[in-house]
């Protein structure tokens, strides 16, 4: 046997997570691509840009058009409350190895576990009916054809992409589907904005003590902090961890706790400022152009989109139109996962969407069932706008509980072991829980008023 020789290369060290560190023997450092500053964030650049929902557009619109540049305060005090919760949310989910509704199940009654999740899968099936419908309208908008077709065409792709999609391609094509929210910066082009109100109207809160006005900030928070971001990623924490094979959950292996949670701030803080840029971006675009053309009548992101045509231009009305099919693309299947998820760790069934369908086949059901659910809405004679109203009352409604759950949890010891929830950030959280509280209240009081 020819004997075999040893080359005296040296190979790269390899880093903790496993990947090969190019600089540690001396070579050449690759230069930073966003390709791959892009592939290291994670569940918190998704769960953050879905939240801008077509529904969430919508909001953001008529907020624009009825209020003008004085509501854009609003979005810079719900970045570190939502940014706080949403960290608690993924801290959960990476010590633990389970998402919310996993934890409920193992510490708290089976009654309040589903009254949580049988709320969660209602407005999560509403929400998904409604974007599908604005996505469809917005698909109408710019070549014509028929909204149902689109209906199905949506809601069929983004179910069996989650379905037959491998995990790891399929987050890619998430993560890159981010990217369309960029429309809505690029719609401040055609606005004509007067950036010295627009900036006022962020750093210097005005308000103004009407019944619209309030009940425009409880719309925005209910947008903003929904109960299921924070069960998708916690979920999707716990997913990651699993799929990874030189993770396992925190409370199991301690060694590269501190990086983790750096790793999960970062990815966080980026993802919901992000999600507050574009939604602050479509506010200042809405009230430069809708509101000082005294269009207030906008009910949805349909609507904004075909307003902006006469005002801005087709050009403009594109870009919106094509940022509400963009986001759709990416929520509809978040909110779908999300109610999955909440079923499936209820239940303790396996979930995932790492797993072959077979392997999770009731996990799977469920999500095609919300999906199915929110498809069907859209052929009955239900209005889609009151459809997504008392979705956002269920979501502002059901964000309390589930948030004070939330923190409950991440303050016991025999749930986070020693990486309990302390400091500011747990102050943070709380402080995003009584605001929560605050708008619902105010809700309760204007839905009375209004009655």
């Amino acid at each position: 046997m020819a004997n075999r020789t040893r080359s005296n290369k040296k190979h790269p060290k390899r880093t903790n997570s496993g990947h090969t560190n190019p600089d540690a023997e001396g070579g050449a450092a690759r230069p930073l691509r966003f390709h791959n500053a892009l592939k290291a964030l994670g569940p918190g650049l998704i769960t953050g840009a879905s939240d801008d929902d077509p529904s969430g557009i919508g909001t953001y619109s008529e907020a624009g058009a009825q209020l003008g540049y004085g509501i854009g305060w609003i979005m810079l005090l719900t970045f570190p409350l939502m940014a706080a919760i949403q960290e608690i949310s993924a801290r959960v989910g990476r010590v633990t190895g389970h998402g919310i509704a996993g934890n409920v199940c193992r510490h708290y009654s089976p009654w309040l576990l589903n009254v949580v999740v049988a709320m969660l899968f209602i407005a999560n099936t509403i929400n998904i009916g409604a974007d599908l419908g604005a996505m469809a309208d917005a698909t109408k908008l710019l070549i014509g054809g028929h909204s149902i077709a689109y209906v199905l065409l949506f809601g069929v792709t983004s179910v069996a992409a989650q379905i037959f999609l491998d995990y790891k391609r399929y987050v890619s094509v998430l993560k890159w589907l981010t990217l369309s929210l960029f429309a809505y910066v690029a719609a401040l082009a055609f606005a004509n904005v007067s950036w010295g109100d627009a900036l006022a109207g962020v750093l210097v809160p005005r308000p103004t003590w009407s019944v619209d006005y309030f009940t425009t900030i409880v719309a925005i928070l209910g947008t903003t902090i929904s109960p299921y971001l924070f069960f998708w990623q916690a979920s999707q924490e716990a997913e990651d961890q699993r799929v990874d094979n030189t993770k396992r959950p925190l409370v199991e292996r301690h060694h590269g706790a501190q990086q983790e949670f750096n790793r999960i701030r970062a990815d966080t803080i980026i993802g919901m400022a992000f999600s507050n840029l574009i939604a602050l971006s479509i506010i200042v675009t809405a009230a430069a152009t809708l509101h000082a053309a005294g269009k207030t009548d906008i009910q949805s992101s349909a609507d904004a989109a075909e307003a902006l045509r006469p005002i801005a231009g087709a050009f403009a009305e594109m870009i919106f139109a094509l940022g509400i099919i963009g986001t759709g693309l990416l929520a509809v299947p978040v909110l779908a996962g999300a109610a999955a998820y909440a079923v499936g760790e209820g239940r303790r069934w396996p979930v995932g969407l790492a797993r072959k369908p077979k392997a999770a086949a009731a996990f799977y059901a469920v999500l095609a069932l919300s999906a199915g659910i929110g498809i069907a809405l859209n052929f009955t004679p239900i209005n889609p706008i009151s459809a997504l109203y008392w979705s956002a009352v269920i979501n502002g409604v059901l964000a309390v509980p589930v948030m004070v759950l939330l923190m409950l949890m991440a303050r016991r010891e025999d749930v986070m072991d020693r990486y309990v929830i302390k400091g500011p950030l747990y102050w943070l959280g709380w402080l995003s829980t009584a605001a929560m509280l605050l708008s619902v209240v105010a809700m309760g009081i204007g839905f009375l008023v209004g009655k």
